[in-house]
C-alpha cells in the first residue's frame, strides 16, 4: 500500500493511526472519491450520482469507479465508515525505506533473470530457419515481449488497486474481477497479436520493398498463437501473485507488475522462438495447418467478449480500454524496427542479448513506479483531482525530491539500476561461459544507456499518471502500456546509439 504523499500536509486522525499498525495492506477506500453513491463522468466530463437502487447498467460506469460495483453484492467490510471529504485520507500502514527495497528488490532481480534468459535465448535462436530466412520476425521481438507490459502489467496494476481498496475480500467479488479481467485479455492478446503482424509486414515492407504472402501468413500465425498461449500462461501466474501478496500481507504494488515480466519475456520469446519454426517447418508442405490456427484462435473472440461483458470491471475496458494497448504495439514495433535493422549489421551483432534486458529492466522499475502512484490518486483522490503540488507546471525534480513514500521509491528504483544492470551483465558473462569479460567502454555505454532510460521513464511515469488522473482516465489501464512501451522505443535506440560509438572507435565489446 502506498502512504499518501499529501499526508505531510495533514495529520491523520487517532482512529486512522491505530489501523496504521495493521501488517495487512488493506484501507478503507476513500470516500472523497466515492461517498455516499457510486458516481460516473458523464460524456462533457461532469460528475453525477449513479442510483444505487438501479440494477447494474455498463452505460453507467466508467474506468475511475470502483473496479468492481460495491451495490451488485451489498455492503463489505471495507466500506461502512462514512467520513466527510475535507478530512479523510485513506491512511495505509507506512513502509519503511527497508521495507521498500527488500519488497521490490527480489522481485527485481527475479524479473532481471527472466529478461538475461531471454536474452540469451534469442542470441541462440537467431540463427534458427526461421529467423534467418524471415527477418522481419525480428520486429515482432518488441511488440510481442511488449505485451506483458500492455497486458499482464496492466493487470496487475488494476487487481494491485483492487487488493490496497479492499475490492478482493470477498470471495465472489474477488472470482469476478479476475474472471472477468483474464477473459478480457485473452481477447486483447489476440486482437494484439494480430495486429502486431499486420504492423511488422508493413514495417518490414516499408524497409525492404517486398513482402512475400507466405511470410505474411507465417507472421500472423506466429504472433497471434504467441499471444494467445503466452497471455494465459502469464496471466493465471500474475492471479497467483496477487492472491498470494494479499495473504502474506505484502504490498502488491512492489512485486506484481515485476513478477509478472519475471518469466514474461522467457516464456514468450520462447513461445515465438518455437511457434514460428513450427509454422516454418510446415509453409511448404502444409500450408492450412496456419490459416486453421489463425481461424480457430480468432473465432474464439466473441466467447472472450461475452465473458468480459458480463463484469462491470472488465466491461468498461471492453469498449474503452484499447487505446493504450494498440498505441503502445505501434511504439514498441518502431523499436522492433530498430532492432531489426542492428541485427542486420554485422558490426552491432553483439546487440541481440542485451536488448531484452535494458527493455525489460526500464519497463519493469517504472511499472512499479506507475502502480504506486495509481493506488496513491485511486485511494486519496476523486478522479480528475491531483495534489497540489501537481496543479503547477511540471518540474522533473519533483519526482525524486520530497518527503513522500513515492518520492522515496522513484529515489530506490533509480538506485538500483546501475547495481541491478552489474549483476545482469556478470551473469551474461557467466552464461557465455566467462571466457571474455565485457569492455570498460561497453560496460559504461550499456550503463549510461540504462541509466537515461529509467531516468526519464520515472519522469514521464510521474507526468503521465497525475495527467490521466486529471483527465478522468484510469492510469492502471492507460500509464502502464504507454511506459513499457516508451521503455521498448527509448532502450532499443539507445543501445543501438552505443553500440555504433562502439564501433566507431573501435571496441569490440569484450576483453
Amino acid at each position: 500500500m502506498v502512504v499518501p504523499e499529501s499526508q505531510d500536509k495533514q495529520q491523520p486522525t487517532s482512529s486512522s493511526v491505530g489501523r496504521s499498525s495493521s501488517p495487512q495492506y488493506t484501507s478503507n477506500p476513500s470516500l472523497s472519491q466515492h461517498a455516499g453513491s457510486p458516481q460516473h463522468f458523464s460524456s462533457n466530463g461532469n460528475i453525477s450520482p449513479v442510483n444505487t437502487s438501479l440494477h447494474y447498467e455498463p452505460q453507467d460506469y466508467t474506468e475511475t469507479d470502483f473496479l468492481l460495483p460495491k451495490q451488485l453484492y451489498g455492503r463489505s467490510r471495507t466500506s461502512g465508515s462514512m467520513r466527510s471529504k475535507d478530512t479523510d485520507q485513506s491512511v495505509a500502514p507506512a513502509e519503511s525505506v527497508c521495507s521498500m527495497v527488500l519488497q521490490i528488490l527480489v522481485p527485481f532481480l527475479l524479473a532481471g533473470l527472466g529478461t538475461v534468459s531471454a536474452g540469451m535465448l534469442l542470441d541462440v535462436v537467431q540463427n534458427w530457419d526461421v529467423f534467418q530466412e524471415i527477418t522481419e520476425i525480428f520486429i515482432l521481438v518488441p511488440a510481442v515481449l511488449g505485451m506483458k507490459g500492455n497486458l499482464e502489467m496492466t493487470l496487475a496494476s488494476r487487481l494491485s488497486t483492487a487488493v490496497n481498496a479492499g475490492k478482493m475480500d470477498s470471495p465472489r467479488e474477488k472470482w469476478m474481477l479476475i474472471v472477468g479481467n483474464l477473459a478480457l485479455k485473452q481477447l486483447q492478446a489476440t486482437v494484439l497479436g494480430l495486429l502486431a503482424s499486420l504492423m511488422a509486414t508493413l514495417l518490414g515492407w516499408m524497409a525492404e520493398g517486398e513482402m512475400p504472402f507466405n511470410h505474411i501468413v507465417l507472421l500472423c500465425s506466429t504472433s497471434v498463437s504467441t499471444a494467445f498461449v503466452a497471455s494465459l500462461l502469464q496471466g493465471i501466474i500474475m492471479v497467483a501473485v496477487i492472491i498470494g501478496s494479499k495473504r502474506m500481507g505484502i504490498n502488491p504494488d512492489n512485486v506484481a507488475t515485476p513478477m509478472a515480466a519475471s518469466f514474461g519475456d522467457l516464456i514468450t520469446l520462447a513461445l515465438l522462438a518455437c511457434c514460428g519454426q513450427w509454422f516454418y517447418s510446415f509453409s511448404e508442405l502444409y500450408p492450412y495447418v496456419l490459416y486453421l490456427v489463425d481461424l480457430l484462435l480468432l473465432c474464439l473472440i466473441p466467447l472472450w467478449m461475452i465473458i468480459a461483458s458480463k463484469h462491470p470491471a472488465s466491461h468498461i475496458l471492453l469498449h474503452t480500454g484499447w487505446e493504450p494497448i494498440i498505441t503502445a504495439m505501434v511504439i514498441s514495433s518502431i523499436g522492433g524496427l530498430i532492432l531489426d535493422k542492428s541485427v542486420s549489421d554485422p558490426n552491432l551483432a553483439g546487440i541481440i542479448v542485451y536488448a531484452p534486458v535494458i527493455n525489460g529492466i526500464g519497463g519493469n522499475l517504472v511499472s512499479i513506479q506507475s502502480s504506486r502512484i495509481s493506488t496513491n490518486l485511486h485511494l486519496n483522490f476523486s478522479p480528475g483531482e491531483v495534489p497540489e503540488d501537481r496543479k503547477s507546471c511540471y518540474n522533473p525534480c519533483r519526482t525524486f525530491f520530497g518527503s513522500g513514500a513515492n518520492h522515496r521509491s522513484a529515489q530506490i528504483l533509480l538506485l538500483l539500476v546501475i547495481p541491478g544492470q552489474l549483476i545482469f551483465l556478470h551473469i551474461i558473462h557467466l552464461i557465455k561461459g566467462g571466457h571474455t569479460l565485457p569492455s570498460p567502454l561497453l560496460t559504461v555505454a550499456f550503463l549510461s544507456a540504462s541509466l537515461i532510460q529509467v531516468l526519464s521513464l520515472l519522469c514521464t511515469a510521474d507526468c503521465m499518471v497525475h495527467w490521466l488522473w486529471r483527465r478522468h482516465k484510469d492510469p492502471d489501464s492507460y500509464s502502464i502500456p504507454y511506459l513499457t512501451a516508451l521503455g521498448d522505443l527509448l532502450g532499443t535506440a539507445l543501445l543501438s546509439l552505443a553500440f555504433l560509438m562502439l564501433w566507431c572507435v573501435g571496441d569490440s565489446g569484450s576483453v
